[in-house]
């Protein structure tokens, strides 16, 4: 039998004001906060239902915020808090703390625009096929997941972070490193009222995995930046 492989999620405190910020025009704070839970959620289900291995949630800037509490209790998984100075850093110090009893890990945010159990899937077989390590590149040049069978520091050190070429640079420390890699399917998070309106226009019905906040959000906001 394949060993399973821990999946980590790692998401922001839906904190209205602070999470989904280049959506506040067109859905407001707390609508846009609400989006960011919404989308945990479905992250979370997605992860769960792909049977890779155990799930967890990684909150920032802690795990104190209730929405997180609320899904360990209804979710039955394990919360953390993610640990360090910038993403890189905290990526890292995840990463390292699961490969300390596991030989692979699972790391991805939960912004995706539409999270599948596919995509952890594709991962974990890529891992245990050998490869060392395993990235989801997103449309915006970073990265959406990556999966790993031993921290390599130099991956998450000095990267410019939220630019195009996350993506490319990490593929290229990883050939600089010797490490095999198994490039997943493109995926989108999330983040611009674009997003949102491609997200919106999925026949809710029909998305697997789809929570109830998901479906009452879909459609509600005004994409010419006003509330309904």
């Amino acid at each position: 039998m394949q060993a399973s492989i821990p999946i980590m999620l790692f998401a922001k405190a839906p904190v209205p004001g602070a999470v989904k910020t280049r959506l506040i025009p067109t859905l407001g704070a707390k609508r846009a906060a609400e989006l960011a839970e919404a989308l945990a959620e479905e992250t979370i289900q997605a992860a769960l239902a792909s049977h890779v291995g155990p799930v967890s949630l990684w909150g920032s800037p802690d795990a104190s915020h209730p929405f997180f509490r609320k899904m360990k209790k209804r979710y039955h998984i394990e919360l953390e808090t993610q640990v360090g100075g910038d993403v890189g850093a905290r990526m890292e110090h995840a990463l390292g703390t699961c490969l300390r009893d596991h030989p692979f890990a699972i790391l991805t945010g939960t912004d995706l625009l539409h999270p599948a159990p596919a995509l952890y899937i594709g991962a974990a077989q890529a891992l245990q096929s050998g490869t060392q390590a395993t990235l989801a590149p997103s449309a915006d040049g970073g990265y959406v997941l990556i999966g790993l069978s031993r921290v390599f520091p130099t991956l998450f050190r000095e990267m410019a972070w939220g630019t195009d070429g996350v993506c490319a640079e990490t593929l290229r420390r990883l050939e600089t490193l010797g490490c095999s890699v198994v490039l997943l399917p493109p995926q989108r998070d999330l983040d611009t009222p674009g997003d949102y309106a491609d997200w919106s226009a999925v026949d809710a019905p029909g998305v697997d995995h789809c929570c109830k906040k998901c479906l009452e959000l879909r459609g509600k906001g005004d994409l010419t930046g006003r509330l309904p």
